[in-house]
């Protein structure tokens, strides 16, 4: 039987590393989960309820209370907040603004890290984030670093918004994740920065489909290795 492993995918903001970890899953048919969807649930939830994103203790208790639950729907994970799908509602441009003292309180990255480790526990899952090949999971056999030009995930942004219907603005969208990479990679607790034995992916001029095929081709030889 092939041994099924965990593989760690991190990056900043529109790296690529959500619809590249999601379709290196389905290949492998392993369980992809998206950690930065989890506080982005977080988020959304402190919004309807009125509770400040900067009030530490009380948005930790709403990480405490939320139910998550990914599901596969046909070749899409989808992420049920409460029993309510929020996938879509989860990726608006007012959550992006919101997120950052979510993403950095400490109590609710010990909440959460605590339910993707238990995800992916037995193995057989791809999980992307920010801190997944450093905290998270950090005997992952398969690490994975994605980075590409701000200018570059500006513009995926951007296109990715307008397909959805969503109105964005280039140079708005850019000082966005200017921010969002000043925030992950300054932030105490979890911040964003690239494990050593990373393999580091540089996607600014890769297509989706070039990224996948590097990452499963790496799954196919560290499973091989592991299996002999």
């Amino acid at each position: 039987m092939k041994k099924k492993i965990k593989i760690a995918i991190d990056g900043p903001a529109a790296s690529g590393k959500s619809t590249t970890a999601r379709e290196t899953a389905r290949r492998l048919n392993y369980l992809y989960i998206d950690s930065g969807a989890m506080y982005r649930a977080v988020t959304l939830k402190a919004l309807r309820e009125g509770v400040p994103t900067d009030d530490e203790q009380a948005v930790a208790e709403l990480a405490q209370q939320i139910r998550l639950e990914f599901r596969q729907d046909d070749d899409d994970t989808v992420l049920y907040m409460d029993g309510q799908d929020v996938s879509r509602e989860i990726r608006s441009p007012r959550i992006v603004q919101h997120i950052n003292p979510v993403a950095a309180n400490p109590l609710v990255r010990q909440i959460l890290v605590a339910r993707q480790r238990e995800l992916g526990r037995e193995g057989g899952v791809v999980m992307d984030g920010r801190d997944i090949t450093t905290v998270v999971f950090p005997d992952a056999e398969l690490k994975i670093f994605m980075k590409a030009s701000a200018e570059e995930r500006a513009r995926r942004r951007v296109a990715e918004l307008t397909e959805r219907g969503v109105k964005a603005d280039f140079q708005q969208v850019l000082a966005d994740i200017r921010q969002r990479d000043q925030a992950d990679f300054s932030r105490a607790h979890g911040p964003l920065r690239q494990a050593p034995d990373a393999v580091v992916i540089d996607t600014t001029r890769l297509t989706i489909e070039e990224q996948v095929e590097q990452i499963y081709r790496l799954a196919l030889q560290k499973i091989a290795a592991l299996t002999d």
